[in-house]
């Protein structure tokens, strides 16, 4: 019968490994995040899970846009973005920049991935940005929300 080990991850971890996972194989997933953490050690960072957490936290949206119909027109709307889809978001833009890197393995490509978004570099990092200046840019049609 199945034997559940405890894997001693946190709820973020373990979000980021069911994100990371294909075709149901967690163990890959797994193996992948964790061979990940040994690669950011050997990039200097001494606690790889806080640099995880940190990466995470940097690449995370404060606020979007969203298209609102009025009347005959459609609106971008800037809304405050909630916390699941804070984490969300930052997950699928780490994700989708590390698989786009296709010449190396994905525990290397995702280390440098969050290695960049620490120091606020890359693609996902400048996803952030343009969201975050797509709302600054239609802040003048806030007021259109409550409709």
């Amino acid at each position: 019968m199945f034997k559940f080990i405890p894997t001693g991850s946190t709820p973020l971890q373990e979000k980021f490994i069911n994100c990371l996972m294909k075709d149901w194989k967690k163990t890959v997933a797994r193996k992948i995040l964790s061979s990940c953490f040994e690669e950011l050690k050997t990039m200097w960072h001494k606690n790889p899970v806080e640099a995880f957490e940190k990466a995470l936290n940097n690449v995370m949206p404060h606020v979007e846009v969203r298209a609102k119909r009025v009347w005959w027109a459609v609106y971008q709307i800037p809304v405050e973005v909630s916390d699941k889809r804070q984490v969300f978001l930052a997950i699928w833009w780490i994700l989708n920049s590390a698989r786009w890197k296709k010449w190396l393995p994905m525990h290397k490509r995702l280390a440098i991935e969050l290695n960049d978004a620490l120091s606020d570099t890359w693609w996902a990092f400048k996803k952030k940005e343009e969201v975050l200046k797509m709302a600054h840019a239609n802040k003048a049609f806030a007021h259109f929300a409550r409709y």
